[in-house]
């Protein structure tokens, strides 16, 4: 099983009121804040606390960031700052290291445990669904700091593997489909029939041409599995 979330941090001021978020889906999310920080710790944040959430879970996991800093430090630069004390080639203090430190942690626990945890960049206010909602709620977070009240810290992560096809892919699919959310959908779905969900792992590849069908179709990739299904099963 592998968890898609995206990750996502804002700064008011920067520094000013900033907040971090993670989403998995409408059901499965958190955020916070503090009342002055940077966003590119927001950022960093926002990783730790995805890591944490779901360190439990056993499950492989795709974090999706438009923070190429993020990304770099984690993927690319830690392993030198590790190897040289927390100091970048110049010798200079490597900023925010108390959070690259605890990324550091993360990332060897789930190793350790035999668990990947793979990045991707996503390219920000590109109307990618996932990175648009953890956008939404950091900033969200970042105004109720500035506001001198905190956010609504989320419901967390359950412990269910939430995602669906679509948001492995560009999030356009969901974009395009009605206006109601995913969570009204599934809503009204339950209140006109008996259904059951049905959770496959899928390789990345086969999930974005299954979000790209649905586009063509003009519908959802959810709908549009229904409907392949329904007729395997009917042949």
């Amino acid at each position: 099983m592998t968890i898609i979330a995206a990750v996502d941090g804002s700064a008011l001021g920067n520094p000013g009121p900033a907040g971090w978020a993670w989403y998995i889906s409408d059901d499965q999310w958190a955020c916070g804040g503090w009342p002055k920080a940077t966003n590119n710790r927001g950022e960093l944040q926002a990783v730790i606390e995805l890591l944490r959430a779901v360190e439990d879970s056993g499950a492989d996991v795709h974090v999706l960031c438009d923070s190429q800093y993020a990304i770099n430090s984690i993927t690319k630069w830690m392993t030198g700052w590790k190897k040289r004390g927390w100091k970048k080639a110049n010798g200079s203090p490597v900023l925010n290291d108390d959070l690259m430190k605890q990324l550091d942690e993360l990332m060897s626990a789930a190793k350790s445990a035999g668990r990947s945890i793979t990045y991707e960049w996503v390219k920000g206010h590109a109307n990618h669904r996932m990175n648009e909602r953890a956008d939404d709620l950091a900033r969200a977070a970042a105004g109720a700091y500035q506001k001198g009240a905190k956010p609504d810290s989320g419901p967390g992560y359950s412990g269910e593997a939430a995602n669906e096809p679509d948001t492995a892919g560009s999030g356009t699919a969901e974009s395009s489909s009605s206006g109601t959310s995913s969570s009204e959908d599934r809503s009204t779905a339950a209140s006109t029939t008996d259904t059951v969900r049905i959770w496959a792992d899928v390789p990345r590849d086969l999930a974005g041409a299954i979000a790209e069908r649905a586009r063509e179709d003009g519908v959802r990739p959810q709908q549009y599995l229904r409907t392949l299904i329904e007729k395997a099963v009917a042949e």
